[in-house]
């Protein structure tokens, strides 16, 4: 069960990685100045959200080796939790971004830095520090929801959980030592988003 508690950490670690990366740019081009990317955007967050993350592991699962893409199941259930998880982030980048004054853009922009480097070098980093804490969160949230991926066959700790309780015939204890499980990984990762939140601090 330890070693099935490493594939949950592979899934949710990496989705988040991916749902930082394409929730930025998803992001940007909610509050850009492109309609047409800002709709798009917008159909992405609503699409995502809008649909369980049981059918959307299912639809990637079956419906990539379809289009040419035959992604091992591992993969395709961590790209599926990445772009799930990409709206939430998006949103909450979004909301993070407009907490902050906007005399910055402005200051920026009067003193040249190109849109980039305003993004990499002030947006980014700020909006970053500001929704940390519900980045933490939704990090918790994959990790209880990776549980999800034994749908298609991952040996994730759910689905090994299930398979010994269906060997011992201990279910109390199998799913007990399975909930201790994920609430130590919860609780590490809950703490070092606290300590990342303080060394972060900006008085």
């Amino acid at each position: 069960m330890i070693g099935a508690a490493r594939w949950t950490l592979l899934i949710s670690i990496s989705g988040i990685a991916i749902a930082i990366v394409l929730g930025t740019f998803i992001c940007a081009a909610r509050i850009g100045a492109s309609k047409p990317l800002r709709m798009l955007s917008g159909l992405y967050i609503s699409a995502f959200r809008g649909v369980p993350l049981l059918v959307q592991l299912l639809l990637f699962f079956y419906l990539l080796p379809r289009i040419g893409l035959d992604l091992p199941a591992l993969h395709a259930a961590i790209l599926a939790v990445g772009m799930c998880a990409a709206a939430y982030v998006a949103e909450i980048l979004r909301s993070a971004l407009q907490s902050i004054p906007s005399g910055q853009t402005e200051a920026a922009e009067a003193l040249g830095i190109s849109p980039f480097a305003l993004w990499r070098r002030i947006l980014i980093p700020q909006a970053l520090r500001l929704g940390l804490p519900s980045l933490i969160n939704e990090l918790i949230l994959l990790v209880k929801v990776s549980s999800l991926a034994s749908v298609v066959g991952i040996g994730e700790l759910t689905r090994v959980s299930q398979n010994i309780a269906g060997q011992t015939y201990r279910p109390l204890e199998i799913y007990l030592t399975a909930a201790l499980i994920y609430f130590v990984i919860n609780f590490v990762l809950a703490q070092l988003g606290r300590y990342a939140e303080r060394r972060l601090a900006v008085d």
